[in-house]
This record gives C-alpha cells, structure tokens and sequence, in this order.
C-alpha cells in the first residue's frame, strides 16, 4: 500500500478499513476516502482510456473541475476525485465513452428551495473565511459554501508556516492549522451559516444563485454576493503532458498532505514560483524523491528562502530551463528538459533525461472569477476577494476578504465608515513580490550564542522579530519588507529558529567549547532519518557543500512540529551552516528530440484530446473564434468547459501572429462544473417495491 504512515508534520487519522475491488481486483480504502486516492493507495494509476484514441488517462485536477478521473463505479460513470469509496463498492475502468444507466426506479419530482441571505460568500478558503467572519461579528445574515468538505481552501494542503504578518495573518503558523483556526472562529458567530460539499453551479440573470449541496439543489437571493472562488492552475503544452503521473501541484499536495497517499517515487517539478518550490519539499517531507525542479526565467520567482531549502537538501534547480517532452507507455517514465535562450526558445544540445514516475506542472494560477462575472452581469451587488481578485499569498487573501467584508458592510447600510486607507496599504505589502536579495554580511558577535539569519530576500515576513523575548531581533528598516537583523542579547531559546517560515535561522552556541561551537539546525523532514553520532553533510544558505559534520543531538518539538539537529561545526563554517543534504543531485542522461514533430503532436484540449497541430491548420485557415474552433475541433467542449485549455488556445494564436484583438473569446455560459440533470427539479428516485409499498395501503 502506498500510504504514507510518518510524516513529520501531520498525524494519519484512525479510520476504519473497507473493502473494495477495481477491475475485480480487490482493494482496500479507508473509511470516507474518494475512489482516487484509494486507487493510488493501491498502486493503481491509470482509470480509463480515452474514447478517441483509447490513451490511457489518470488524475488530473483531483478537484471536481474536469472527468480525466472519471470510472465506472457499481454501474455509474463519476468522477474519482469527489465520489467516497463505499463497502463492496464496485470499480472499473471506464473504457470510451461513458454509457447512461438504466434507471431502475420510479421518478419524483421535488421543490427546489429558495433561500434569502444577506450576503452569499462563494468559496470557503482564507479570503471567503476572513470576510465570513467579519460579517458575522456584526450579526449580518450570511451563507459561506465550499464544494470541499471541510473549509480552509488549499490551506488544508500546506504543511509549511506561513510568512506575513503575525498580527494579521498567523504569519509562522502552518497552513493546516490556520484552516482550522479560520473554520473555528465562525462557531462564535450565529449569523453565520456554513455548507460544506455544496458547489455553486452558476449565478443567474434573475439574481439567483444555484447551489448543489449533498445532491440537493437551491437557488440562494442574495442581497450581496461575495466571490472569494481562488484560483485555478495553469497547464502547459509538451509532449506527453496527459500521460498518467502528469498533473497539477493542487492534486499532489490533495494526495500526500491531505489523503496522506504516496504517489510517487521519483519526481520532477517545472515551475520555480511558490507553488513549485513548496511542492517540492512537501514531497521530501513524504519521503519522495525530488529529481529536479526547472524555472524558464533566469531566477525562481518564488521566495528565496522556499528554493533554498530545497537546495540545501539535494534538490538541483535549473533556471533557464524548459520541459521538452514526457515519455512513458502507460504512465510517466522519463522527463526530458533543455536550456532556453533570452527569446525562451529550447538550446540544442542541452537536452537531458531524468527518469522520474510523476511530473508536476506549476506554471502559475489564474483566478477564478466566473461567478463575480456572472453577479454583476446580472446588475448585483458583487465583490470579490483573494485570489479570485488577484493572485498572491494566503497572507494577503486573508486580509482581502477583510477588507471586502467591510465594502459589504456599507453596501448593506450596516456601516457607513469607508474602509481605512492603511487597510489597503497593508494588502499591498502583504502582496508584494519579493525584492532584493542582500549578499550574507560577516560579523562577528563577540557573544556565546547568537543567532544566524538566512533569509537574505525582502518579502513580507515578521515571525522572528514578534517572537524573541529579548527584543534582539529588529527588522532593518520600517516596514515588514525589509530583512531582520540580530543585535543584541540571545539566550538561545530557539524561539525564532522554530518559527521562522523558511527554516532560515539558526544557533551557533559557543558556551559549551569555545573552540568547536556547534550549530542548531531546523529540520522538518523525518523522525528517525538523523540520529546522534550520525555524520552528516552540512550545507550553506544556497545549498554549497560545508563537509561532514557529527550529529550532537536531536531535539524533538512536537508542538511545533520540527527537530532541531544540534551539530559539531569548526567556526570557519559555523555561522555558515544552514541545512542538512539528503542526497546527491543527479545529472541527468544527455538526448537529442525532434522539436518540430514534439510541437505537432501534443495534446492542448485535453478532454476532447486536440492537438496543438490540429488548432495551428485552423488558425492558418483563418479562424479567429474561439466558439468557431470550438465547433470545428471540439477543442474547449469537453467535461471542465475550457477551464484548462482556454488560455493556451489564446497563446496559441499569439504564436501564430494573431492580434488578440482579433481573437472572439469563448462564450461562457453555465454551469460551473457538471450536474446531474435531475438535480434541478430534485428528483426523488424511489425502486419499484418502495413505490408499491407506498401505496400498499390504498
């Protein structure tokens, strides 16, 4: 079974075991998991074919959003990443097209019921739970949905702390455990009501929103509608990039840090933002192999600290790179990359293959804002907030939603006063991009035990300045951009080594031999791997190799989950000394590809399986809409509505020379995602015998 059974941060959860089959094959899943990640539990990765070309198709989004996971399950085609395993269920894999079901039962129609609400939040992630939470200090009648079934949007898949501010945004606590405080604070609020597992299906004309929840629909009237929906990843278009084991840091991190499933063995990463980067050391802390990560700029554009921690680690990161192609006959086998010139054009002869089993794409988010659309389309009082207003960290989302709560407020008469202007100078930091990178300055302390600081980037982050008790740690400059500085009295409490977001202080302790101090050094990726008497290579802030060094002792603090790995170190790599290496970066096999065969054949609409050569003959026909394209190629009409191919499609006719003023965008109608037709009448479906007993009596 691939579960994961230690991880350093979370706690497997006790559940009971069922029994399933797949194919005939027997499984087991845990109590409550959805089909997907039971399959991958047991190793299986592949779970239909595809019915134009029978290629074999696995998990994709793992969000509800697209059917690349769809299976047959005791007779009806669902998606696998939201439909929980059931006793004796049974699997198959779905192979072609989906067939409808014979209906077995007699039909009801129900009443759909209408709700009237203050405000509707869509979206119960940090920006929609922060604005939910203003309102409700103020009694205003309020419904946040999500279509998870436990709020806290992707702040429920981040094992990481988180950086910002820490009387704002619980800036050194874990993403998990944010969610949970986020979730909590709602239960002092009774004008709040919650719906988990209830997907907004569209916002309509009449000023209606529908709503499915638990296979029931409603139309909600709000006076206000909140869109606070996140984001959605992009995808990108290579060879290869809908072979099983390709797919979206989102579904990763739903897999190991939610489902605590193991998906993979040997990994590789394109896309050196945040999102990549973080990715990355979530495996590491899964006990997956991270073989490479590639960035095609010519530096990450995440935060330094999260691609130094990884470096630090073993994890090479090749800037100025791009993936050629994936290869693999029933999943992902080799990943092959390139170096790229100023124009991001693949250099030949630096190709290189790595053998890898999952690949992921982290290329950026797009907001997701159909629903903020559709509201004032249709003349309503609509905000949005978080990612589905712009993209930046959970830090910022939170403080958006705040914000936006307070807009609702004065729309609804409940508060006149505007929102505080450093309100919004204070988002803006909290979504600043990170800004220079300082060279690590040589000082000599003169003191027993002091601090060292790595973090040599300016990004919004303040966690070690709140928490030293001796004031000693102060922030270079006046605002929460500027990197922080020691001076002063340590007492060597590790209070800021534990808190710090990016593992980027550490102690260097002379007190005991003043000769060969030693160094305290953050470690969050497994109990039991380093152990005293161990010797270890110690690495720089940038991942240089320091040599050996031997382990003193290993610190365990549970309650903030991380051990602290107290090391021997001569004083000319002391204040140095940053990280641990798990294992040596490998190199990759040199290979040679055929670019303009590559380019012809991959996949750009990955649910009707329309390739990039296919959209390039129509456009170099003269096609300049995209519902047009649409029709002739089917690209952009299949289960995620365009979700994940429309903007490629736009970059495509950019390739071609195309002004986008030229290009017709597709024409968005509802629904938001898939809906059983019945569910819009509230169809009761009673078996032959209920009905007959029903009126047994008459």
């Amino acid at each position: 079974m691939e579960r994961i059974t230690d991880h350093p941060v979370l706690q497997p959860e006790a559940r009971a075991v069922i029994e399933f089959t797949f194919d005939g094959r027997p499984c087991q899943a845990l109590e409550g998991e959805v089909i997907s990640s039971a399959l991958y539990a047991n190793g299986i990765k592949i779970f239909s074919h595809h019915k134009k070309d029978a290629s074999p198709q696995g998990i994709f989004c793992a969000n509800g959003q697209c059917a690349q996971c769809s299976v047959i399950a005791d007779g009806l085609t669902l998606k696998s990443c939201v439909t929980p395993v059931r006793a004796g269920m049974k699997v198959e894999t779905l192979r072609g097209a989906a067939k409808l079901p014979r209906t077995a039962c007699v039909q009801e129609f129900g009443r759909v019921e209408e709700l009237d609400v203050d405000a509707l939040i869509i979206g119960g992630g940090p920006s929609g739970l922060a604005a939910a939470a203003e309102l409700g200090k103020l009694n205003v009648n309020t419904l946040i949905i999500d279509d998870k079934t436990a709020f806290g949007g992707k702040l429920v898949l981040q094992t990481h702390k988180f950086f910002g501010s820490v009387e704002d945004c619980y800036a050194g606590t874990r993403g998990v455990d944010i969610a949970a405080k986020l979730e909590e604070q709602l239960k002092d609020y009774p004008s709040v009501k919650v719906w988990a597992d209830a997907t907004c299906l569209a916002v309509f004309s009449d000023k209606k929103a529908g709503v499915l929840r638990g296979g029931k629909y409603y139309l909600i009237r709000p006076k206000a509608l909140v869109s606070a929906t996140g984001a959605r990843e992009k995808s990108l278009a290579f060879p290869g990039n809908t072979l099983p084991g390709v797919y979206g840091a989102g579904a990763f991190q739903t897999l190991v840090n939610r489902d605590l499933v193991r998906p993979a063995r040997r990994l590789f990463i394109v896309g050196g933002g945040n999102v990549g980067l973080i990715a990355a050391y979530h495996a590491m802390q899964a006990g997956i192999k991270v073989v490479g990560l590639i960035e095609a700029q010519a530096a990450c554009g995440g935060y330094k600290v999260h691609e130094d921690k990884i470096k630090r680690l073993g994890v090479p990161v090749y800037t100025r790179h791009t993936i050629l192609r994936a290869d693999g006959k029933d999943g992902l086998e080799t990943v092959t990359i390139a170096g790229v010139d100023e124009k991001f054009k693949p250099l030949p002869g630096t190709e290189k293959t790595f053998k890898a089993d999952t690949l992921l794409i982290a290329v950026g988010l797009s907001s997701v804002d159909e629903f903020h659309a559709q509201a004032r389309e249709a003349g309503m009082e609509a905000f949005i907030c978080g990612d589905a207003e712009e993209i930046a960290e959970a830090s910022a989302a939170m403080f958006s939603g705040k914000i936006t709560a307070h807009k609702v407020l004065k729309s609804l008469g409940v508060m006149a006063a505007p929102v505080p202007q450093f309100w919004f100078d204070r988002l803006e930091v909290l979504k600043s991009r990170p800004g220079a990178t300082y060279a690590p300055a040589v000082k000599d302390h003169g003191r027993p035990v002091y601090p060292v600081l790595h973090c040599r980037q300016e990004i919004p982050c303040n966690p070690c300045v709140t928490v030293c008790p001796k004031k000693s740690i102060k922030l270079s400059g006046d605002s929460i951009m500027n990197t922080p500085k020691f001076d002063g009295e340590c007492i060597g409490c590790f209070k800021c080594l534990l808190i710090c977001p990016g593992l980027a202080v550490t102690i260097v302790d002379y007190r005991k031999d003043p000769k060969n101090p030693s160094v305290a050094l953050p470690f969050e990726i497994g109990r039991g791997l380093v152990k005293k008497g161990d010797r270890v290579r110690l690495t720089g802030w940038e991942g240089a190799d320091l040599g050996e060094a031997e382990v003193l002792d290993v610190k365990d603090f549970k309650a903030e989950n991380t051990l602290i790995v107290i090391v021997k170190a001569a004083p000319e790599t002391a204040d140095l000394a940053a990280s641990l290496r798990l294992y040596p970066a490998e190199a990759g096999e040199k290979a040679a590809a055929d670019l303009a065969r590559a380019e012809d054949e991959t996949i750009i609409c990955r649910c009707e399986r329309v390739s990039l050569g296919e959209i390039r003959r129509a456009i170099r026909a003269g096609m300049r809409d995209l519902n047009q394209l649409k029709a002739v190629t089917r690209a952009g009409m299949g289960a995620c509505g365009a979700k994940t191919c429309s903007a490629m499609l736009v970059n495509i006719f950019r390739s071609e020379g195309v002004d986008p003023k030229e290009i017709t965008a597709f024409t968005k109608r509802p629904l938001f995602v898939e809906a059983p037709l019945g569910a819009f009448s509230n169809v009761k479906c009673t078996t032959e015998a209920e009905e007959k007993n029903r009126w047994s009596g008459f």
